[in-house]
């Protein structure tokens, strides 16, 4: 099981955005005025669009990111974060023998384990059979590097829906689509509940405040009470 962190997992209020401010100033002395459009995209397509807008060539995304990940590690960057409404509890449900949990995101991973952290939602994420926004510009390209990760962790074939998705943008349902894998929509971020059943998730919730709602959407089972 794949999670998304932002607006799905933790709300960083602006935090990834500070942090691209922090390494322009560091990297080119001047303030950064705008920031590509995020929701749903890796860090290295964000980062590559919002050099652009800047007038800085692209071929500083990986110097970039190198310093954002030193940046996010080091932690000295002020930042409010908070768990989104039931995330703690749903990813203590969906623990079990039979079912691993990591995240797909498109942080790169010192930002995404920062920010999990702040909202200790670190627990029964194994973060290193997922996949991060430095490997690849297509979030959808980061399933099968999330799945050969876990596969190697655990010895298991993760093929077709054995991976499920868990996102809130369009962006999160087409990696799924995209891969063969499941995908569950959650309406806690930009995008209606309507747009993300439009964009074809197998199943949407309102929030990750009904555990039980959200097992039988992660399972593909019959919800019950």
């Amino acid at each position: 099981m794949l999670w998304d962190v932002d607006y799905t997992l933790v709300s960083a209020d602006g935090l990834g955005t500070r942090l691209y401010q922090v390494v322009f100033r560091e990297m080119f002395g001047r303030e950064l005025t705008a920031v590509a459009p995020k929701a749903g995209r890796t860090d290295r397509a964000i980062i590559g669009d919002t050099l652009a807008l800047a007038g800085v060539s692209r071929a500083h995304v990986d110097d970039f990111l190198a310093v954002l990940a030193r940046v996010a590690a080091d932690g000295a960057v002020p930042a409010q974060v908070r768990p989104m409404a039931g995330a703690a509890e749903a990813i203590a449900a969906l623990a079990s023998p039979g079912l691993r949990q990591s995240v797909l995101t498109g942080n790169i991973k010192p930002l995404a384990a920062l920010k999990l952290g702040l909202a200790g939602l670190s627990d029964h994420l194994d973060l290193d059979a997922g996949a991060y926004g430095d490997a690849h510009e297509v979030r959808a390209e980061l399933v099968p590097v999330a799945r050969q990760a876990a596969s190697q962790a655990y010895g298991v074939d993760f093929g077709g829906w054995s991976t499920v998705l868990v996102g809130d943008t369009p962006l999160d349902v087409e990696a799924a689509r995209a891969s063969g894998a499941r995908a569950v929509a959650v309406a806690t971020g930009s995008y209606s509940a309507a747009e993300l059943a439009a964009a074809g998730a197998d199943a949407v919730l309102p929030d990750l405040t009904d555990t039980a709602l959200v097992l039988a959407a992660v399972t593909g089972r019959a919800y019950s009470r």
